[in-house]
């Protein structure tokens, strides 16, 4: 039988410090739009509400001990979409990154050190500072913020493909993982997708290989820390034998 929620929370409390607890969780953010025509509001609106909810999630993660959270927030495919709401995308990361912004000196001050991950070259040259100075500014953060920006992880195995075949090195997991874009992040002990969709969706494929998969029906701007909490619960009821 499987054990309450009660039960698996109080796990979750008592083991905090053994190594159950993840290191690090990925999320696809899955729902914004979805969220935001049931609201009855403008379906771009619903990314600047996921991007206030990224901001409760990375406090949540770091009151629980957790040192790296990795967040799908636009993939490549992602490109494709209309102009107004790639133009409206571009606008919230130059909005939640710009260098006197109160999100980017709230995750400053909670500790939070951020990364981005992705094909940067695509992004405005303005966007593209912005990343750099938000890097520097938070670099001696506790808790790191993996942000993949214009990622897809096919486009990540081949541009690590194609860096490894330059640099004459032996071919190895060590060395091929050298050239990711991903480089230095550790694997995620868990993914999170909101919106009830049921796949990873190009998001870190090399990565996950061992990852426990969580999928919930709540769309990304109304996912709530109890449900949160309740993922982390179950996930300390897991057996992870990583095919041993």
């Amino acid at each position: 039988m499987q054990p309450s929620l009660e039960a698996a929370t109080s796990v979750l409390a008592t083991r905090a410090d053994d190594g159950s607890v993840p290191a690090c969780i990925g999320i696809i953010m899955d729902g914004n739009r979805r969220w935001a025509r049931e609201q009855g509001l403008p379906a771009v609106l619903g990314h600047k509400h996921g991007a206030d909810k990224l901001k409760e999630v990375l406090g949540w993660a770091k009151d629980r001990g957790i040192h790296h959270l990795i967040v799908y927030a636009f993939s490549t495919e992602n490109w494709n979409r209309s102009q107004e709401e790639t133009d409206y995308l571009m606008d919230t990361i130059r909005h939640f990154f710009r260098k006197q912004s109160a999100d980017l000196q709230e995750v400053k001050q909670r500790g939070g050190r951020l990364r981005f991950v992705g094909e940067r070259g695509r992004f405005a040259p303005d966007i593209q500072e912005l990343f750099t100075h938000a890097e520097e500014v938070t670099a001696t953060g506790e808790y790191t913020l993996w942000v993949c920006l214009s990622y897809g992880g096919r486009a990540e195995i081949l541009h690590a493909a194609e860096a490894l075949q330059k640099s004459g090195e032996l071919v190895t997991e060590a060395s091929f993982a050298k050239h990711l874009w991903t480089h230095g992040m550790p694997d995620p002990d868990l993914i999170i997708r909101t919106s009830g969709e049921e796949r990873l969706s190009g998001f870190l494929p090399w990565q996950s290989v061992y990852s426990e998969l969580f999928f919930t029906k709540t769309y990304w701007p109304a996912f709530s820390e109890a449900e949160f909490d309740a993922i982390l619960a179950e996930y300390t009821l897991r057996e992870r034998r990583h095919g041993k």
